[in-house]
């Protein structure tokens, strides 16, 4: 399948064949959901953290006689009802990673490009380089295009200036191609590949 390929002030560059096996495929929603949740599983963290009984410093001494005392029978201090003693059920440090199959990574990755193919709201541009790092020129560039909200994928290496000028950009992202996912590709409207980010996804998806 081709399509046509932009300079980044939005004048025509000539075209792209694009692999249809990764480009044109069915788009599978049930696999994109399930590599969403993969991907927030995994960046999901974990700080909130008690002290379990045996994590509390102090001796295992029993503290008094088993019976005769009248008071109640303990093993030690550290239970829950003593001072400075264990949380009972408390929130420990959990992983919440899941795992799923590389094939069906690879499956969701295609979907959401094919997706984003099918809906005409892919764009390819011939590089993503800017002169400079100023906000406002790049802004106005970008607004040729007529999208507000979108993924930016470049080669390997994002240009330094291309990626200062578009940071402060409300809803424009932008990373490199081995960064390029499946959550921040459907987060945003509009998807835009330079070409070689389209090469190193093919050779990516072809493995």
């Amino acid at each position: 399948m081709k399509i046509a390929v932009k300079t980044l002030e939005n004048k025509d560059a000539g075209e792209i064949t694009l692999d249809k096996d990764i480009f044109g495929i069915e788009p599978r929603e049930d696999v994109i959901h399930q590599m969403v949740k993969y991907q927030r599983n995994g960046a999901r963290s974990s700080v909130a953290k008690v002290k379990q009984r045996h994590e509390i410093s102090g001796t295992g001494k029993k503290p008094w006689a088993q019976k005769g005392t009248g008071r109640a029978r303990a093993g030690d201090l550290k239970r829950n009802i003593d001072r400075g003693g264990a949380t009972v059920h408390g929130p420990v440090v959990r992983d919440f990673s899941t795992k799923l199959p590389k094939k069906v990574r690879q499956l969701a990755m295609k979907s959401a490009l094919s997706a984003k193919a099918k809906e005409g709201k892919l764009i390819i541009i011939d590089d993503a380089k800017a002169k400079d790092h100023k906000t406002k020129p790049m802004a106005a560039a970008l607004a040729k295009f007529g999208f507000t909200s979108a993924m930016i994928v470049g080669g390997k290496e994002v240009d330094a200036n291309f990626a200062r000028a578009t940071a402060n950009i409300p809803l424009i992202d932008v990373l490199p191609s081995q960064g390029a996912n499946v959550y921040d590709i459907i987060r945003r409207d509009t998807l835009v590949l330079t070409k070689d980010a389209v090469n190193d996804l093919t050779e990516k998806l072809k493995g």
